[in-house]
C-alpha cells in the first residue's frame, strides 16, 4: 500500500480558485460549481462523503443545500479551516485528516462519494479509484484538470512558465478522452461534463 510519506511533499491548493478576484477565473469556477451541483442533484441522495475536501468549499455548498456531508483531507491545516467553517455555520465538526489510501471503506462509506481535484496529485490512481468505488454505496463524482487546456491557461496568465504551465503537485495529466478511458476500468460512466478547464464525471461503481 502506498503510504502518505510517498507524496506528502506534494502541494495542495496553491491557488484559491474559489475566491479569486479575476473575473475570467471566477466565471470558470462558477461553471465548475454549477456542473457539480447539477450532477449531485441528479443522484437524488442525501448522504455524501468528500475525499480531498480541502477547506470545505464543495462540502459547505452541499451542507447549505441540506445534504448530510462528511469528508477528509490529507492536510491537517485545511481540515482545521473546514471544521471552523462548518462549526461557524452550525453544522458541527464534519471533517477529519485521512489518507485516501488508508481509508477503510467498511468504516467510511456514503451514497455519493465526491473526489474533485485530487486524482491528479496521486501516484497510484488505480488504487485510489478502487478505494473510492468500495466507499460508494451508489454514486461517485470525480473531476480532474483537462489537459492540455489546463496548462495553456496557466501559461496564458503567466504562471508556472518554467514547467510549461504545469501546476506544482500535478503528477498525472489527462485529456478528457484519456481520463474516461481510465475510469472505464473501475466505474460505469453515467454523465460527463466539461466545464472549462475540467473534466467532471458522474459514475456508478462497478460491482463484481
Amino acid at each position: 500500500m502506498v503510504k502518505k510519506q510517498a507524496y506528502d511533499n506534494v502541494p495542495g491548493n496553491l491557488y484559491d480558485k474559489y475566491n479569486t478576484p479575476n473575473p475570467i477565473a471566477r466565471r470558470m469556477v462558477a461553471g465548475f460549481r454549477a456542473s457539480f451541483v447539477d450532477l449531485v442533484l441528479r443522484t437524488h441522495v442525501k448522504q455524501v462523503y468528500e475525499i480531498g475536501c480541502g477547506e470545505g468549499e464543495l462540502s459547505m455548498e452541499l451542507l447549505r443545500r441540506g445534504f448530510d456531508v462528511f469528508g477528509s483531507d490529507l492536510e491537517s491545516s485545511v481540515i482545521d479551516i473546514a471544521n471552523d467553517r462548518s462549526i461557524a455555520e452550525g453544522f458541527g465538526k464534519r471533517f477529519i485528516v485521512a489518507d485516501i489510501y488508508d481509508v477503510n471503506p467498511i468504516d467510511v462509506s456514503a451514497d455519493l462519494v465526491v473526489c474533485c481535484e485530487v486524482l491528479e496529485h496521486l501516484p497510484d490512481v488505480g488504487q485510489a479509484l478502487s478505494v473510492l468505488g468500495r466507499m460508494s454505496r451508489s454514486w461517485l463524482l470525480v473531476s480532474v484538470p483537462r489537459e492540455p487546456v489546463w496548462r495553456i491557461l496557466n501559461v496564458a496568465r503567466g504562471k508556472y512558465l518554467g514547467s510549461l504551465g504545469n501546476t506544482p503537485g500535478h503528477i498525472q495529466h489527462w485529456s478528457s478522452r484519456k481520463f474516461l478511458a481510465l475510469l472505464e476500468d473501475y466505474v460505469d460512466i453515467v454523465e460527463v461534463r466539461r466545464p472549462l478547464p475540467w473534466t467532471m464525471v458522474l459514475c456508478r461503481p462497478k460491482r463484481s
